[in-house]
């Protein structure tokens, strides 16, 4: 079973562009977009720190329904990397690792980012182990890449691709 990609509007970028954006910040967002052979994962949000914490909910979106999720557990996660882009790729893998290892899945992150542009985050991450009678099984996400990578803070956008 996967979990349904969230159409985009026809072309329109998943993130509010100068003509559509009020003068606003964006709140945390988060969705999906489709790729040739693998999925991509959007995000908005007012700062770094809630550029990362849109991402790595929307990576824990792809695996299982996050409304069914209680956040009953905490965990600690850090990452540190040369450069932004690097940054979001080890943050998002060490969420995957947690699934990975523990099988946890995250219902709400807190993170904050270290740096301008960010180079480090120390994050919270409140959720439960995957538990099959509760959690519907989602898709199987085995990597972060590089490839089409955009974290725009100042922008209030962020996108990156996963390998299913």
């Amino acid at each position: 079973m996967s979990v349904p990609l969230i159409p985009l509007n026809r072309g329109t970028p998943p993130w509010p562009t100068p003509a559509r954006r009020n003068r606003s910040v964006p709140a945390r967002r988060w969705g999906t977009f489709p790729t040739t052979a693998d999925v991509g994962v959007w995000a908005t949000g007012p700062t770094s720190g809630a550029l990362l914490e849109a991402l790595g909910l929307g990576l824990y979106a792809l695996m299982t329904d996050l409304r069914k999720v209680r956040p009953r557990e905490e965990r600690a996660v850090s990452a540190s990397a040369e450069d932004a882009g690097g940054l979001v790729v080890a943050f998002l893998s060490e969420l995957l690792l947690l699934h990975d290892t523990e099988g946890f899945v995250g219902r709400t992150i807190r993170a904050h980012a270290v740096g301008d542009p960010p180079t480090a985050v120390v994050a919270s991450v409140a959720g439960e182990p995957f538990d099959p009678a509760r959690h519907p099984a989602g898709t199987e996400v085995k990597a972060v890449t590089l490839h089409g990578l955009v974290f725009d803070p100042a922008g209030h956008r962020a996108r990156v691709i996963v390998d299913l």
